[in-house]
């Protein structure tokens, strides 16, 4: 339904339930959007809600048909400066997971993980999602488990002639840091006969190679 907001609820979402809402909530429904119906969304569901009269909690109404446009993919990446892009594009693109990893080249170490949770919320309620992506913990690039992974490979644009298209389904994806990886991460990945997935002759920033290649490979 176009033109109601939609508000994720991190609750279990059941019809007839009625649960707290937080007031800038409140505020942004009735004040904001002047009105005091919404669609609500958690868990892969939405459904229609409105604000209770005393402005204090949200009710739940009946479930509607709308399918969650969402994938179970894995977004593997290096923390860069520009990560609130990354993670609000990738969320657009459906991305079901974010597991950050360390490389030599990560160089954004200091990450306000919870802001970045309300990016991806915020991302989630825009695009018509009915979940939100989960965050990993962050990982070392030798802890990977390089099973079904898919990297975007930067030697593409370096003359490395490397296939535009993969065959098969990605579940995992990997994205490197800004300056790209370095050479002994990319024999690891070589060694354990990683996919490699070219974004073409120019060298992309980190938050575009994610968009870029997420399009290459969803089904």
């Amino acid at each position: 339904m176009q033109n109601i907001p939609r508000i994720f609820i991190n609750d279990v979402l059941e019809s007839g339930k009625k649960v707290p809402c937080d007031k800038n909530i409140i505020h942004y429904l009735r004040r904001v959007m002047r009105t005091d119906k919404c669609l609500v969304f958690n868990n892969g569901y939405e459904y229609n809600a409105n604000v209770s009269d005393d402005n204090t909690y949200i009710i739940i109404g009946d479930k509607t048909s709308h399918q969650d446009p969402s994938n179970d993919m894995v977004l593997y990446f290096a923390p860069i400066k520009r990560i609130d892009d990354l993670l609000n594009m990738a969320t657009q693109m459906g991305i079901g997971t974010f597991q950050p990893v360390i490389t030599q080249r990560t160089i954004a170490n200091h990450i306000n993980w919870a802001r970045q949770e309300k990016i991806i919320i915020e991302a989630s309620e825009q695009s018509n999602r009915n979940s939100v992506p989960k965050i990993l913990p962050p990982i070392k690039f030798n802890d990977i488990d390089w099973s079904d992974m898919v990297v975007a490979d930067e030697r593409a644009g370096h003359g490395r002639e490397i296939s535009n298209s993969i065959d098969g389904n990605c579940k995992k994806l990997f994205i490197g840091p800004e300056g790209g990886f370095s050479l002994q991460e990319f024999e690891i990945m070589d060694k354990n006969n990683v996919r490699s997935l070219s974004l073409g002759k120019t060298i992309l920033r980190a938050e575009v190679a994610a968009v870029v290649a997420i399009a290459k490979v969803i089904k």
